[in-house]
């Protein structure tokens, strides 16, 4: 008789435009699947050019969780997200097939797997004057402001956020201030994990010239398929101050509707801000010991047998 085992869960993970999307469906639908979304702009709805999300028909393909759940003006923090994922992934466990979590979304999947620090109570009439006065900053002299007072603050936590990430950036500062320690400290502390599951996580790897072209086509894909027309509907909706809309693509796209840079600039400034992000998302997820590897496209056909014979050999039962 086969041994009783926790059910099994499929991370997917890697940098931006490694074929994250085209691996899940192919795993998902070979082992009855059902794919949970780890991406912090997928969550949110009307942002499809500039976010690479999958389409329409293959979400027909195979249930997709954690994509257009939000509003670009509503904030999902990484607590948010870790208490949907494993909302989703218990759902999809109960309905008999196998969850698959993919996406390149770090600080996401490390609050999924592996819980939050308990983050220091900061009482209201302190933190919303505190956001208020850095959002001022922000808005006037540019996030990057705000990014070079974190790095003195925590060099550490700066290094892992983008400088135009606006709200993490304000919520390590908050959290630093108010503990008195850095925020990167903190995260040492007991967490909360995700139990009850056998975890097999699986990392893209492709070669770094063959992914900084893909990730060159894609930009100028974006803008050729409308994304400065999307961004234009997206700030009649929510207007320029949208977070969300601090994301790459969106942000060198909002800078062409304001004629600060023509399109062709934008176009280079998104792909190197695309590629700078695939370095910095390979140097968090290599932290990771327990990570295999696949050192090709999800899309390639080496790479999606290679993947499926470890889910598969992770599926078996034990005797």
């Amino acid at each position: 008789m086969a041994a009783l085992v926790d059910p099994a869960l499929i991370v997917l993970c890697g940098p931006t435009a490694s074929g994250k999307t085209a691996l899940a469906l192919a795993l998902a639908e070979r082992f009855s699947g059902e794919i949970v979304s780890c991406d912090s702009v997928a969550v949110y709805r009307g942002m499809e050019i500039g976010t690479a999300k999958p389409t329409p028909d293959e979400r027909a393909r195979v249930p997709h969780h954690l994509i257009d759940i939000l509003t670009p003006d509503q904030p999902c923090t990484a607590g948010d997200y870790g208490r949907l994922a494993r909302e989703a992934i218990a759902g999809i466990t109960q309905r008999g097939h196998l969850p698959i979590v993919a996406g390149g979304t770090g600080l996401y999947l490390r609050a999924l797997l592996d819980g939050l620090f308990p983050a220091p109570a900061i009482p209201e009439t302190l933190r919303e004057p505190l956001r208020a006065r850095l959002r001022a900053r922000a808005q006037k002299k540019g996030p990057t402001h705000l990014h070079h007072i974190l790095t003195r603050l925590d060099l550490t936590a700066a290094a892992l956020i983008h400088a135009n990430d606006s709200p993490k950036i304000i919520r390590a500062i908050e959290v630093t201030l108010a503990a008195r320690r850095p925020i990167t400290q903190q995260w040492q502390q007991p967490r909360d994990a995700l139990t009850g599951y056998r975890v097999l996580r699986l990392g893209l790897n492709p070669p770094r010239a063959d992914l900084y072209a893909r990730i060159n086509r894609r930009a100028y894909e974006m803008f050729d398929r409308g994304l400065v027309d999307e961004t234009t509907q997206l700030v009649e909706t929510y207007g320029f101050d949208c977070r969300a809309l601090t994301s790459l693509g969106y942000a060198q796209a909002i800078a062409v509707l304001r004629n600060q840079i023509t399109r062709e600039e934008a176009v280079a400034l998104a792909a190197q801000g695309h590629r700078n992000y695939a370095k910095r998302q390979l140097t968090w997820f290599r932290k990771d010991p327990l990570i295999h590897w696949l050192p090709g496209f999800g899309s390639d056909g080496e790479t999606i047998a290679q993947a499926k014979a470890l889910v598969a050999n992770h599926l078996a039962p034990l005797p």
